[in-house]
């Protein structure tokens, strides 16, 4: 238990790849190991082919060393029967009987007991040839003595001895050979198997070590991308990822802390814009009045001077007025976007001639205002004022850097069966693509507009967005700018109840 203990404790403190490494080294060890194995075994496999093919040689010179003694004695009695010997036969078979013996001999020189047989074959040869020389010398050839008879059983008997051990040295050599392959076999099926086990456990490894947790910190990041920063990897291990995922969630939960911070001031200061806006709005319209009063004579007469005067005073805190309605809006829309708008049919004629006259009356520059109007429009809901509010600004913009004598064109056109694009093309210097990303966001002044509150167009897309619409800018430099937003034909959203046989709707209680 304490070595399985400490086993854990390592795997667990370990690098992240050192299990991996390990298991490796093992398996290249068991490969190193088989191949060992399999060079001891093609040794003996050799060594052991060397010995059964020695002794099928040994058995066969055997063999002939027994035919050629009894050649030579059937030679002898056939010679006997006819009266006569044939000394050039019998040097002849003596001859081929030596040979065969003295191959034999070079084959089993490493065994002495084989050694000591084959001297007593040599023996037994000599003596029945002894014998068989005197029988001829003194001429009795026709008898064959029982002396004669058993010297040569005798030979025979010991040469097929000697062929019948090798015959069982054959069995013994075959039957060790079938073991070296039936033991290769086994030991290659085992190490094989094993080999196997240990890539797939390696295989296990690398997916519970590595691929799990980078799916899992893949899932992770992808919840971080989309603000969801409380979510933590909760990853305990001691390696590298286990180091990375620590440090990770250490990141994630500062980042969470200093998100919480900046959405309460951000809120605070929200906070305090709309209720100073709304304290300075009272204040503001009493001093429109009262200038008002006082540029008509209600507190007595009033020379040109003061006139004057009182009109910039009025001028001023009418600017001042319009910035603080400004902040109440875009305080409104930030709040809850949708919560104040009406549901109208859009009626688009009636909205451009509207913007037209009421950016004629207000400017001093002569530009011709050209109005393309696609046919068969699909019916668009919305609130007239707002969406009128965010082309008028579009169009004041549009006037503000065009050149006099100008052009602008106002076009709406249908995208597909569920939207219509406004926009809004003017022929000014363009706006360069690095400040085109900003123009839509809070206090960032566009194109010409140094003094202004940079709000207009972040309240244009605060109006656009409550109406499920998108706004952009399309822009180059010298070629002037086109300002779009489109509108949804069908509004989807279970906040608007917009009936087809009525002219005016409102949004609906519920």
């Amino acid at each position: 238990m304490s070595l399985l203990r400490f086993l854990t404790q390592w795997y667990r403190k370990s690098n992240l790849l050192t299990p991996l490494h390990t298991s490796i080294s093992v398996l290249v060890l068991l490969i190193l190991g088989q191949q060992g194995f399999n060079i001891l075994m093609a040794y003996l496999n050799h060594q052991a082919f060397d010995w059964v093919t020695r002794t099928l040689v040994i058995e066969k010179e055997g063999e002939r060393l027994l035919n050629i003694a009894i050649d030579e004695e059937r030679g002898f009695l056939d010679n006997s029967s006819q009266g006569q010997i044939s000394t050039r036969d019998n040097g002849k078979n003596k001859s081929n009987f030596y040979n065969s013996f003295n191959n034999l001999y070079n084959l089993v020189k490493d065994n002495p007991a084989q050694i000591k047989q084959l001297d007593k074959i040599r023996y037994l040869y000599n003596q029945w040839q002894s014998k068989l020389n005197q029988k001829a010398l003194f001429g009795s050839v026709s008898t064959y003595s029982p002396a004669e008879n058993t010297l040569f059983n005798s030979l025979r008997y010991e040469i097929r001895k000697l062929i019948q051990h090798e015959e069982i040295l054959l069995s013994a050599r075959k039957n060790y050979l079938e073991q070296l392959y039936d033991i290769n076999v086994a030991i290659n099926t085992f190490s094989t198997l094993i080999i196997l086990l240990g890539a797939g456990l390696n295989l296990q490894l690398l997916h519970r070590r590595v691929k799990l947790p980078l799916h899992r910190l893949t899932e992770v990041s992808k919840l971080w991308q989309a603000g969801q920063m409380e979510v933590q990897l909760s990853y305990s291990s001691r390696d590298e990822i286990g180091q990375l995922a620590g440090v990770l969630d250490a990141m994630a939960d500062s980042t969470r802390h200093r998100q919480q911070n900046i959405e309460v001031r951000n809120q605070q200061l929200e906070d305090l814009m709309s209720a100073l806006s709304h304290d300075l709005r009272t204040p503001l319209l009493a001093t429109r009045n009262t200038l008002d009063c006082m540029s008509r004579g209600a507190f007595g007469p009033v020379n040109d001077t003061w006139k004057e005067v009182f009109e910039e005073y009025r001028q001023a805190n009418e600017d001042l007025l319009k910035l603080v309605e400004l902040l109440l809006d875009v305080s409104r829309y930030e709040a809850n976007r949708s919560d104040h708008l009406s549901c109208d049919r859009l009626n688009w004629e009636k909205i451009l001639i509207k913007v037209i006259d009421q950016v004629k009356a207000t400017s001093t520059r002569e530009l011709a205002f050209v109005c393309k109007i696609s046919q068969s429009l699909p019916t668009v809901y919305g609130d007239e004022l707002e969406i009128q509010r965010v082309l008028q600004n579009l169009l004041d913009n549009a006037v503000r850097v065009s050149k006099p004598k100008g052009e602008i064109l106002l076009e709406i056109t249908a995208c597909g069966q569920e939207q219509v694009q406004i926009s809004v093309r003017d022929y000014g210097s363009g706006i360069a693509p690095q400040e085109q990303e900003k123009l839509f966001h809070r206090f960032i002044q566009g194109r010409n507009q140094r003094g202004r509150s940079g709000l207009g167009l972040y309240l244009c897309r605060q109006i656009i967005e409550a109406h499920r619409g998108t706004i952009g800018v399309k822009s180059s430099i010298g070629e002037g700018s086109t300002f779009w937003f489109t509108l949804p034909t069908a509004i989807k959203n279970a906040d608007w109840n917009c009936e087809q046989n009525t002219t005016r709707y409102r949004k609906s209680d519920a």
